[in-house]
């Protein structure tokens, strides 16, 4: 069984909205600036719609905003994990265009914990998983706002044991099993 696993729709949803405040703010700035305007060269009078150069600005800004949240969304659909019956795998986008993909085998799993901070994490049912593994070179791959970690605990952990279960089956004593 193969499983693809991302971060929770909310956390995605929630480092949006500072995006969606950013946007939303140039049309406040005119109002808010013009209102405080008491200077005698009209420098606030020339924030609105109708300066091209206001234009401008508020269509790079936007233009800054969309980059930004499409970035936010690259990460959110290309940093996963995918979890075979024989290994896990780590798949981190760094940016638009570095990639970062490691893998290890089950194994070599020495600990699966994970954590649910927080009531909307609680009761959307998202959180922290961590996996560790064994060896000189040991790593830790975890990975935070994932749905379901328990689940996901328990899938890793019946993945093992279906691992071991099959290499006792096939290997006796060190000497394979000619009988299955």
């Amino acid at each position: 069984m193969t499983r693809t696993v991302r971060k929770h729709w909310f956390v995605l949803t929630v480092s949006f909205i500072p995006f969606l405040l950013l946007a939303w703010f140039p049309t406040f700035v005119p109002g808010f600036l013009s209102d405080l305007s008491t200077d005698g060269f009209g420098l606030f009078s020339m924030l609105n719609a109708g300066n091209p150069w206001f234009r401008l600005f508020l269509g790079l800004w936007w233009l800054l905003l969309w980059i930004g949240a499409f970035n936010l969304f690259t990460q959110y659909y290309l940093n996963h994990w995918i979890i075979t019956t024989l290994r896990i795998v780590r798949i981190r986008q760094h940016g638009f265009f570095n990639r970062e993909v490691s893998s290890f085998l089950l194994s070599r799993v020495q600990d699966v914990s994970t954590t649910v901070d927080g009531i909307f994490a609680d009761l959307l049912g998202y959180g922290t998983i961590r996996v560790q593994t064994a060896g000189t070179a040991s790593q830790d791959f975890v990975m935070s706002g994932i749905d379901d970690p328990q689940g996901m605990r328990d899938m890793i952990m019946r993945e093992i044991a279906d691992l071991y279960r099959n290499q006792s089956m096939t290997h006796v004593n060190g000497v394979p099993n000619t009988d299955t």
